[in-house]
């Protein structure tokens, strides 16, 4: 193999180190990966790129795509996942919503339709019908107030 070959070996180097992340997630593999194609197209552009040069490019990309990922991406990413602290859990995403009693609510209890499905509702006693708004999550039960 010559030089003019040398760019499909950082090619095939990213290609594993992408598919190590796959086995081993913690992203930093990809980024160096990411690294490493870099570094071989760069070297497609220009082939005479000694071996020692390449090696200080591969290095010097690696470590800032690792430093643009912690102080960069990884902060943004973060953030936009604690902003829904609701993300996994669907009855939390329910309260503020308004839904149609199908049972009345007796004794404080009774059914509510939401979507294609019926939720246990806890509550003031409403007749069948009524227009209720959730205000809070109890396990599965969904604390309602008549709808203003």
């Amino acid at each position: 193999m010559g030089e003019f070959s040398t760019h499909y070996l950082w090619w095939i180097l990213a290609l594993l180190l992408i598919a190590g992340e796959l086995l081993l997630p913690g992203y930093f593999l990809l980024w160096i990966g990411l690294a490493a194609a870099a570094t071989g197209v760069v070297l497609w552009l220009d082939p005479a790129l000694g071996m020692l040069a390449q090696a200080v490019l591969f290095g010097l990309l690696a470590f800032a795509s690792c430093v643009g990922y912690a102080r960069w991406l990884r902060p943004r990413l973060a953030r936009r996942v604690a902003g829904d602290e609701r993300l996994n859990r669907r009855a939390e995403q329910m309260i503020g919503q308004r839904y149609e009693l199908i049972e009345p609510i007796v004794n404080g209890r009774g059914k509510a339709r939401v979507g294609d499905g019926q939720w246990l509702v806890s509550g003031p006693d409403l007749p069948r019908g009524t227009t209720v708004e959730v205000v809070a999550v109890d396990g599965t039960t969904l604390k309602v107030r008549a709808a203003a």
